[in-house]
Formats: structure tokens, C-alpha cells, sequence
């Protein structure tokens, strides 16, 4: 399992569900630490009754159904389903609509989806999930990108409340491909992921609700920063090495002929 996990860290996020499915076959034993440890690009269906897009992911799976968060029905249907208690489903719903103007605002665009679900410590879970399409076909306003995707999860465990204090475990994943084509820049592609995790003891006095907010925003802020680091700024050094620009060459020093 351990060295099953250091390969998906290692694999191409576009080959990811390959060598997951691959995994899934040769360690059928495995199979349900895989499903929930290994995060996939995520995909997406068409809510029939609301006529709107929803994430899917382990987290409103039930069998081969996936749960929407906008009417809480499986696609496609399913008996025994598992579901939200109604206090739980009424800020889940709530929390759909604030995560969509929060995406609106941060993502111009995109999909977004939240679930909950109770757990066996008194408490709840919340997954946080966002997709943004970036390529021209896609919703890129830019047109720069061939292709493109960003994933967030973002999943949230929430202790049980004591003394109007309640603990919040925040674990978050962003997935990030692109590739561009054309002549100014040429054929580029980079892709990665990245996950970090957030510990706050925090009061309720505001609400569950804000206090997942800002620990969203907050770490959203710090992984963007550090993909830019990693990823933007590593590979603009080595470019920038191998290639120096133009004007720069035009500035270096020659050498005096003899």
C-alpha cells in the first residue's frame, strides 16, 4: 500500500485513473484505502431536476450512484441511499449557495459542489470541491491555454462543540494541469498536485459555516503561492537558464579577440 501510494504521487495527473484502475486490479484487497486516499481529477454530471452541473467524487458516492447537492438525489437512482440528516442538509445547502458566489468571485467561473456527512465522533465532515476548465474550449476567458484544469478539495472535519468551542481539520489538494500551443510560447505543458493540512480550535459564535469559510480562503491562498513557487517559478528559472532572453544575451559581456 505504502509504495502503491508513492507511485500516484509520482504518476501524470492525465495518467492518474489509469494506474488507479491499474491498482484497483492488482490490489483488489486495497481497494477501498485506494478510493479514498488517492485523489483523481475530478469529474462532473447534470443535476436532471435542477438542470445544474455537480462535482463527483468519493465523498456523495453510493455504490455506482452520485449523490446532487442541489436536489439530494442519486443519479442514477438508488434505494437505501445514504443522506444528510435535514439539519445537516439545511447547511449543506446554505453552503452551496455561499461556495458559489465564492467561486464567482475568486474563479470567474467554474463548478462547485459541497457535501456533508456525519461522523462517529458527534461531529460532521464537509468536502469544499471546485473545477475550473481554463482551456479555450472551456470557461477560459483568457484564451491563452490549450488545455487546462484546476481541482480543490478541500475536506473539513468538525469536531463536536465544547464551551461554544469547536476543533476544524482542514485538508486540501489542488490538482493543476495546462498546456499551451501556439507561437508566442510554443508547446508547454506542466502538471502537479499539491496537499496541505490546517488545525484551528475555533468558536461557533459566528457559525460553522464562516469559520470553514475563512480556513478555505486562507489556505487557498497559501497553496496558490506555493504552486507558483513550486511549479511557475522553478520552471521559469530553469527555462530562463537553458534560454536566457533575448536581452539578456544582448547585455552579457564579450570576450576581447586577441
Amino acid at each position: 500500500m505504502e509504495a502503491a501510494m508513492g507511485l500516484m504521487r509520482r504518476i501524470h495527473p492525465k495518467q492518474s485513473e489509469t494506474a488507479l484502475s491499474a491498482l484497483l486490479s492488482l490490489l483488489p484487497h486495497h481497494s477501498s484505502d485506494l478510493l479514498s486516499q488517492v485523489d483523481q481529477p475530478l469529474q462532473v454530471l447534470c443535476d436532471l431536476e435542477s438542470g445544474k452541473e455537480y462535482i463527483l467524487c468519493e465523498y456523495n458516492r453510493d455504490a455506482d450512484s452520485y449523490r446532487s447537492p442541489w436536489s439530494n438525489k442519486y443519479y442514477p437512482p438508488l434505494e437505501d441511499a445514504l443522506y444528510p440528516s435535514s439539519e445537516l442538509r439545511k447547511l449543506e445547502v446554505e453552503a452551496n449557495e455561499v461556495f458559489s458566489i465564492y467561486r464567482d468571485q475568486y474563479y470567474e467561473g467554474g463548478i462547485s459542489s459541497v457535501y456533508m456527512w456525519e461522523d462517529d465522533n458527534e461531529g460532521f465532515v464537509a468536502c469544499f470541491l471546485i473545477k475550473k476548465d481554463g482551456s479555450k474550449t472551456g470557461q477560459g476567458r483568457r484564451g491563452h491555454l490549450q488545455e487546462g484544469a484546476w481541482d480543490a478539495i478541500h475536506v473539513i472535519e468538525v469536531g463536536p462543540e465544547e464551551e461554544s468551542i469547536a476543533h476544524y481539520c482542514l485538508t486540501s489538494t489542488i490538482m493543476l494541469s495546462l498546456t499551451t500551443n501556439d507561437e508566442s510560447s510554443g508547446t508547454f505543458s506542466l502538471s502537479g498536485s499539491i496537499r496541505r493540512q490546517m488545525n484551528m480550535d475555533l468558536s461557533v459564535a459566528d457559525g460553522h459555516l464562516c469559520n470553514m469559510g475563512r480556513m478555505i480562503e486562507e489556505m487557498e491562498g497559501k497553496l496558490r503561492n506555493s504552486l507558483d513557487q513550486v511549479y511557475f517559478g522553478k520552471t521559469k528559472e530553469m527555462v530562463c537558464t537553458l534560454r536566457p532572453p533575448s536581452e539578456v544575451v544582448l547585455r552579457l559581456p564579450t570576450a576581447d579577440m586577441p
